[in-house]
């Protein structure tokens, strides 16, 4: 099942950070937490589930945001975006040294806070793809991270203006329709703009098949097979000679 993308929230300023949570859970976005200080934020991190995190430079701690960036860096693979009234140019050179996802300056308005999580959580996801087709970092901008933990088990798929969290699991088939790909769930279709063959490669080989050649099917949800299809949460699905005999081999074996 989707799930909403977890934000931590790391901000000294009560007023600010309340109004943050209010325009992202608003928006959908998930609200782990809302801190204000390092040493809580850190305490986060290790014990719970976080996508991204929005920091303050300046906290009401002895470490700034910048070390909690630091911290990130070097603990976790997720995207973090720092959330600053400063913007001279001493504190862009120094945020620059932990590579933040982005940097967003004080005052902005909902707008502004969606769009620069979606173009830190996109630039990320894209960073994740190309270390997957074997591309280097020197091959690419540096500042785009190259790892991402949370995508291990899991892939984020566009929907309207979210990008959400599907389990891999709960993936059932993907269908090409022209220049999108629709991405079935068990409950859910998803549209991707993307070649069937470059999706196939982002997904664990030894559970998504080409079946066909406009169809990736997931097997462990394969229900049914006859001579020319199989069946997957009541769809049918045609399948190429080569996948039929791999399914029967796999069955015989």
């Amino acid at each position: 099942m989707e799930q909403p993308i977890k934000i931590l929230i790391v901000e000294d300023n009560v007023i600010i950070a309340d109004d943050m949570q209010s325009m992202l859970e608003e928006i959908g976005y998930e609200i782990v937490d809302n801190v204000i200080v390092y040493e809580q934020a850190v305490e986060v991190l290790k014990t719970q589930q976080v996508d991204l995190v929005l920091i303050d430079i300046i906290l009401a701690s002895d470490k700034t945001g910048i070390d909690l960036g630091k911290h990130i860096r070097e603990n976790y693979d997720i995207p973090f975006i720092f959330v600053t009234s400063n913007s001279d140019r001493a504190t862009v050179e120094n945020a620059k040294t932990v590579k933040p996802n982005g940097y967003l300056v004080k005052p902005f308005e909902q707008q502004d806070l969606y769009t620069s999580i979606e173009i830190a959580l996109s630039n990320f996801i894209y960073g994740k793809q190309n270390v997957a087709k074997g591309i280097s970092s020197e091959d690419v901008n540096e500042d785009v991270p190259m790892s991402n933990s949370i995508l291990k088990d899991s892939i984020f798929v566009k929907k309207q203006h979210l990008y959400y969290r599907i389990q891999f699991g709960d993936i059932q088939f993907i269908k090409a329709d022209n220049v999108y790909l629709e991405v079935n769930t068990i409950d859910k279709k998803f549209l991707v703009r993307s070649p069937l063959k470059d999706y196939l490669e982002k997904l664990p080989q030894n559970k998504f098949y080409r079946a066909h050649k406009s169809y990736i099917v997931n097997v462990d949800h394969i229900d049914a097979i006859n001579s020319k299809d199989i069946m997957i949460n009541n769809t049918l699905i045609p399948i190429s000679k080569d996948f039929k005999e791999f399914i029967i081999s796999a069955m015989n074996s």
